[in-house]
């Protein structure tokens, strides 16, 4: 199917959603939604908490555009639930989403695999009770974070460096998830790579004055820095782009995506995590890296959708 006949047929750009990202999606599904306008496509925007998904089947919608964050969006669940439905869909596929949403499976598979990732434990809420928390900082360096397992958007992410500190942000963090991800605190830049198709774009070098990259520098304040070109070398850059698009495979991704990854002070490359549905607003860091590479956000929303095609 060529664009134009594409273009005949309605999309829907599913957002919203129940998740602890919703006002985040609410945004990225609107600039979607926009942007597909304008590139031509007669669009539906439909939230997935005021919709149900038999809304499609009723007025014969064949493709959506995937805009929600987090669970029941990003976790497979959806994927698997449009797939049963004959929908296409952009974005990973069932098992992609699932790996990569899953903070500790990613990881485990980065191990695996042989890619960088820093020093990590996983503590489940049923063991709390039982850990032994002074020995496992220790064991990890020290200075920890703190990250649920299923959760985006450094949502109940927290830095820990003492007994009382690992304490609290487990007890904050087990109120999102019953497994939480302690990742050894990693000293230096971060940097994001974002995938379309089998391409890495330029990488954007991200920073902020708090204490880590967290929900408010992420969406709230108004002095996070994000460069781009990123500051690297060619050569560097080649390298960082190499290692986004191994992750990427790694966990089974597919069609557009991000990569989240951050340099220690040895100067090693470590990666985060996969991101399957990163932000979509016009400001957000995937159109930020499509703009460098040439691309507007209406044609970068159009090769999405040419991608599940």
């Amino acid at each position: 199917m060529n664009i134009s006949e594409l273009k005949e047929q309605p999309i829907a750009v599913l957002y919203g959603g129940t998740s602890a990202e919703r006002e985040v999606s609410l945004n990225s599904g609107k600039a979607v939604a926009k942007g597909l306008e304008q590139a031509g496509f007669t669009v539906v925007l439909m939230d997935t908490k005021e919709q149900p998904l038999t809304y499609l089947i009723q007025h014969d919608i064949k493709r959506v555009f995937i805009a929600l964050h987090g669970r029941g969006g990003e976790d497979g669940s959806l994927q698997g639930a449009l797939e049963s439905l004959g929908i296409a869909y952009t974005g990973s596929n069932v098992l992609g989403s699932a790996l990569s949403m899953d903070k500790v499976r990613s990881k485990q598979i980065f191990k695996a695999c042989n890619l960088p990732t820093a020093p990590f434990a996983v503590v489940s809420k049923a063991d709390f009770a039982q850990l032994d928390i002074a020995t496992l900082l220790q064991e990890l360096g020290g200075k920890v974070m703190v990250k649920p397992a299923h959760e985006g958007s450094s949502i109940g992410m927290a830095m820990a460096d003492s007994h009382e500190k690992l304490q609290h942000a487990l007890i904050e963090a087990f109120s999102f998830d019953g497994d939480v991800l302690l990742e050894a605190w990693i000293d230096g830049p971060e940097y994001t790579v974002a995938i379309l198709g089998d391409e890495a774009l330029p990488a954007i070098h991200m920073e902020t004055p708090r204490e880590f990259y967290d929900y408010e520098a992420k969406y709230q304040a108004n002095s996070t820095q994000y460069h781009c070109p990123c500051g690297l070398n060619s050569e560097q850059e080649q390298a960082l782009k190499i290692l986004a698009l191994q992750a990427f495979k790694a966990t089974g991704a597919s069609g557009w995506g991000r990569v989240d990854i951050m340099k220690n002070s040895q100067g090693e490359w470590q990666l985060l995590e996969v991101n399957t549905v990163p932000g979509m607003t016009e400001t957000s860091l995937v159109p930020k890296a499509a703009k460098e590479h040439g691309f507007t956000f209406c044609e970068l929303v159009e090769r999405i959708v040419l991608l599940c095609v």
